[in-house]
């Protein structure tokens, strides 16, 4: 069976089935969010933005894949459409780096870290399980999801890679 590598955008997500695996490119302070049931070796990935969408202007034309509330909601229901069982369902993360250094440490201005933890939060509120992550640091990271090993290969620009 010939595999395919599906992209995930900036704010976007998608769903594979093994042996299709996920990938996004340049997370920095966004966050990388896989979902996966590995019974039914379905995953889904999608690349957040912003911790919350009451950020967003014009509520009528949200983006939910942009926001950690709406793109984890959106992509668990998706999920389930597809088959995955919600008691199934587990999670791994990576990203929320900090990317750029300011003089002032405000939380505004720490979008990586508010990232990582709005989803953490939603993800406990949707009685998900994270099984593993690689947040925080100042590097990008590129991810890669194999839902027939459930495996995420995490590359970063200064390290190897490593699978978590």
């Amino acid at each position: 069976m010939i595999e395919t590598v599906v992209r995930v955008g900036i704010a976007e997500m998608d769903i594979v089935r093994a042996p299709d695996k996920i990938r996004t490119l340049g997370l920095g302070s966004c966050v990388g969010v896989v979902i996966y049931d590995s019974h039914k070796k379905l995953a889904g990935m999608v690349h957040i933005m912003l911790p919350d969408s009451s950020l967003a202007r014009g509520k009528q034309l949200l983006n939910k894949a942009k926001f950690a509330d709406t793109g984890l909601q959106e992509l668990v229901d998706s999920l389930i459409k597809r088959g995955a069982s919600p008691h199934q369902l587990k999670a791994k993360i990576a990203g929320g780096a900090q990317m750029f250094q300011f003089s002032s440490q405000s939380d505004g201005m720490r979008i990586g870290h508010r990232n990582v933890e709005a989803v953490k939060t939603m993800l406990q509120r949707l009685r998900i399980e994270l099984i593993a992550e690689d947040t925080g640091g100042n590097r990008g990271r590129t991810i890669e999801f194999d839902p027939e090993t459930s495996l995420l290969d995490i590359r970063s620009t200064y390290e190897d890679t490593i699978t978590i």
